[in-house]
């Protein structure tokens, strides 16, 4: 099977993968934020910066490592594996430890117990990275889907029946706990590998050069992606912070899908190409402008339907949360565009320039978190508009250099696309508010016309213009058949 074959193939199985595990996660939460207060979400979101930053030091970058490694071999697996685990002890330790203080920092003192429990899944996770490295650099994810979804699907009857027992918060730890545990037990049973009592110094040594500057670049992101939920947690209500997690997770699940799905075929994808500036420029181009051009709109029909659909999905107790999801959603639409010129840098063996970027964009937000918290949460939310463009601005002016691909023609490529989805966006709002206004169709109704008058505008644009992308998947289907 040639490149483009797998490539293709990876990017269905991955985004079948990813979709359909996201919808029953979807489906779960949904059922969960009708049946637990804001708070209780609150709680958990308060967990995720320390989780993140122990999945990140267990991990240490050494997956990543294996997967643009051309040829690793068992000692570079089992290698890689014993240390995963070593670190996932560790952290966990540490973590269990801390706890208490955890607790005294947000004033939660439910949260020591909480934590203790909750954190036992980096140890689960810690059995299945290797396993997983080596599924993603086949590009076989097929099998991936195929664990991924009976594990999720568990892990919310786990939750939901929990939840409906009265447990309240610790239905979503034990959530948590059983779809790692299940999705790690079939790893051991389907994917054929088990580690050899090897560690290998000199592989670990070529492993560590590479993947600890990725892990302080991880820690970096964890802790500054996550540091929103930090500071609300801390200066604001639990129950602030629950809305708060709710809009985000909304708002970034078709985004940070899309993203996770083309990052996992991307990577290997444009890893084979690594020595090749101009298939790698064309390469990131098409993907870009695809990228763009289907999660812009995605998220300007969020915005516009937030209300009915906030109602419909969640019920009234969770309306606080619809601005909250209308200025995040903004805030999105450039997220997918920063992971994959981040990508070309890790391609491109550039860690080091990764690890500098992370640094400048982290003093860039704890600045901009310090000037926008006077302002309160709306301050806060606001920030991360101009923080999308300030981190879009800054990941691509260096990964362009590298394939002579200049944010000046990014730019220009891109631009048409971000004009016609907001002039689109105008003129559906205007029309759905005269709608509301005469005809007060219910919630339901409102999201499926938002939707669908949105694309047939856009799409018909698109296609009586010719946009670029609109050719490439023109052209893609053609070949197919």
């Amino acid at each position: 099977m040639s490149l483009q074959q797998k490539t293709i193939s990876g990017v269905l199985w991955t985004f079948s993968q990813q979709f359909s595990v996201q919808a029953i996660n979807f489906l779960v939460q949904i059922i969960l934020a009708r049946m637990l207060m804001p708070s209780e979400f609150g709680l958990i979101a308060m967990l995720t910066v320390f989780v993140g930053i122990g999945n990140s030091l267990m991990d240490s970058g050494l997956t990543t490592s294996l997967i643009r490694t051309e040829a690793p071999d068992q000692r570079d697996y089992s290698t890689v594996f014993f240390i995963n685990l070593l670190g996932s002890l560790v952290v966990y330790l540490a973590l269990f430890a801390l706890a208490p203080l955890i607790a005294v920092f947000y004033k939660q003192e439910i949260l020591t117990n909480i934590i203790r429990v909750y954190t036992v899944s980096i140890v689960i996770k810690a059995f299945v990275g290797v396993q997983t490295a080596r599924l993603t650099k086949a590009m076989n994810f097929k099998i991936q889907m195929f664990m991924q979804i009976p594990s999720v699907i568990a892990g919310g009857i786990t939750g939901v029946v929990l939840a409906y027992k009265g447990f309240g918060v610790w239905s979503l730890v034990w959530m948590e706990i059983v779809q790692s545990f299940l999705f790690t037990l079939q790893h051991w049973f389907r994917t054929g590998w088990y580690p050899s009592f090897i560690i290998d110094k000199a592989r670990l040594k070529h492993h560590f050069l590479f993947g600890y500057k990725l892990t302080l670049s991880g820690i970096l992101n964890t802790v500054f992606t996550n540091i929103y939920n930090l500071v609300i947690g801390k200066f604001f209500s639990a129950t602030q912070l629950g809305y708060y997690n709710r809009a985000d997770s909304m708002r970034m699940l078709p985004v940070q899908n899309i993203a996770t799905a083309l990052n996992k075929v991307t990577y290997p994808t444009f890893a084979a190409i690594q020595n090749d500036n101009e298939k790698l420029k064309v390469a990131y181009r098409k993907l870009m402008q695809q990228v763009v051009f289907w999660i812009t709109p995605l998220m300007i029909i969020l915005m516009i339907a937030a209300e009915p659909l906030l109602r419909f999905l969640l019920t009234d107790k969770w309306l606080p949360a619809v601005p909250y999801f209308q200025i995040l959603c903004v805030s999105a639409i450039l997220y997918p565009l920063q992971v994959y010129n981040l990508n070309i840098l890790n391609v491109k063996g550039r860690s080091d320039l990764f690890l500098k970027l992370e640094v400048i964009k982290k003093v860039v937000v704890g600045v901009g978190i310090g000037c926008s918290l006077p302002f309160g949460i709306y301050g806060l939310l606001y920030f991360q508009i101009l923080l999308s463009v300030i981190s879009f601005y800054i990941n691509t002016l260096y990964s362009g250099k590298l394939i002579n691909y200049p944010i000046k023609e990014q730019l220009k490529d891109i631009l048409p696309i971000f004009i016609l989805a907001a002039l689109t966006g105008i003129a559906v709002f205007l029309m759905i508010h005269l709608l509301n206004r005469h005809l007060n169709p219910g919630h339901l109704v409102n999201i499926v016309t938002t939707g669908v008058v949105y694309l047939l505008i856009y799409l018909g644009i698109g296609f009586y213009t010719k946009m670029q992308a609109i050719t490439d998947i023109k052209q893609i289907i053609f070949k197919k058949r």
